[in-house]
């Protein structure tokens, strides 16, 4: 990982230098930067709703003793419009930005803050990435300003094949993802994992289709079956995903799905009760966990009649406030070199931030 620790060292000195300790009662401004708009508005709204919630909820009570101020800002799914959001975010004040709704974008704060950073020392900002899942983020790409809190789509796709691995009946299996890193990244990995995992198992189709853009996946149905494929492996998410799983019960298509998003606000009333033993999903989070989630999604429910399923959002408030009390300071210089390595219990256990790349 290529981290450019002159600029860390001379930050942190300024840093040691005037940086306010984290009190009880001081307020830390979180900015969203995400789609709330298009096609993936309803997606991205549902995800404000839930940074807002865990804002709330960890306002109560954290071990920093600190309050979080929630902004959003609505990108339009666009790497351009990101990085106005990025500019506007930074003229008010907001040291720690969250972003999880394509890696395209993602990619594109990533340089931007590291040039940010760089350029206005004192000044740093943190990312937050909670759902832009390039493996390559982590990688060729790594930055010591971007923290991941979602599982990588290499990480999932190793969970899902592992998993199809005993399954028999998994014999002709069609890839259909969307246009973009994601996309092309859950199908290289597909191959690579069932190549050696299973290696009987034929790829008998393979398709890309335009992010956010397709309103009926019919054509696309209608391939799937005249391949014979008795699975589909997708990376897609949003309306991307519940138009297809639409498509698909219109259509008559009765094999199986190995899916990455299926929680994902609109896909499980989009499935009804016709993907019941056919449609699976990697997730860490899930409906019917109960416990700790449980009672957040009750009470999300209650507040704003949608479900929440982004699991990664609570745990970012938990490194983040961990870190905090840890560095006994809100500077995100401080609070980064607090992350880095972090171990905390989760609400679904023990979980850390491994430090050599920043990949939960």
């Amino acid at each position: 990982m290529k981290f450019t620790m002159k600029i860390v060292a001379a930050s942190a000195a300024l840093a040691l230098a005037g940086a306010a300790f984290a009190q009880k009662g001081e307020t830390v401004k979180i900015g969203l930067i995400d789609p709330q708009s298009g096609l993936m508005g309803p997606l991205g709204m549902n995800q404000k709703n839930s940074w807002q919630f865990f804002a709330d909820e960890f306002s109560k009570k954290n071990p920093a003793g600190v309050k979080f101020q929630f902004i959003s800002f609505d990108n339009k799914l666009s790497p351009a419009e990101s990085l106005n959001a990025l500019k506007a975010g930074l003229d008010q004040g907001i040291r720690y930005f969250a972003q999880g709704n394509g890696s395209s974008v993602a990619g594109a704060l990533i340089d931007a803050i590291n040039k940010h950073n760089e350029r206005n020392p004192g000044k740093e900002v943190v990312f937050l990435n909670y759902a832009a899942v390039d493996p390559d983020f982590t990688n060729s790409k790594c930055s010591y300003w971007h923290f991941r809190f979602d599982a990588d789509t290499s990480m999932k796709m190793e969970a899902l094949t592992t998993f199809m691995k005993d399954d028999k009946s998994v014999k002709k299996v069609y890839l259909l993802n969307q246009n973009y890193s994601h996309g092309h990244q859950v199908a290289k990995f597909a191959k690579e994992n069932l190549a050696s995992k299973r290696p009987d198992v034929q790829i008998v189709g393979e398709d890309l289709h335009p992010l956010a853009q397709v309103r009926d996946f019919a054509p696309y149905i209608a391939k799937i079956k005249a391949s014979g494929a008795d699975t589909v492996i997708t990376g897609n998410w949003g309306s991307d995903l519940a138009l297809l799983i639409k498509a698909a019960n219109e259509g008559g298509y009765t094999g199986k799905f190995f899916t990455y998003y299926t929680g994902v606000t609109g896909t499980p009333t989009a499935l009804g009760t016709g993907g019941a033993g056919r449609v699976f999903q990697a997730a860490y989070s899930h409906y019917n966990m109960g416990g700790q989630m449980g009672n957040w999604m009750a009470d999300f429910k209650a507040k704003y009649k949608d479900d929440m399923f982004t699991g990664a959002i609570p745990s970012a408030f938990t490194a983040l406030t961990e870190a905090m009390a840890k560095a006994k300071s809100t500077d995100p210089v401080k609070v980064a070199a607090a992350m880095e390595g972090i171990k905390y219990m989760n609400y679904n256990g023990e979980v850390e931030m491994r430090k050599t790349d920043h990949q939960l």
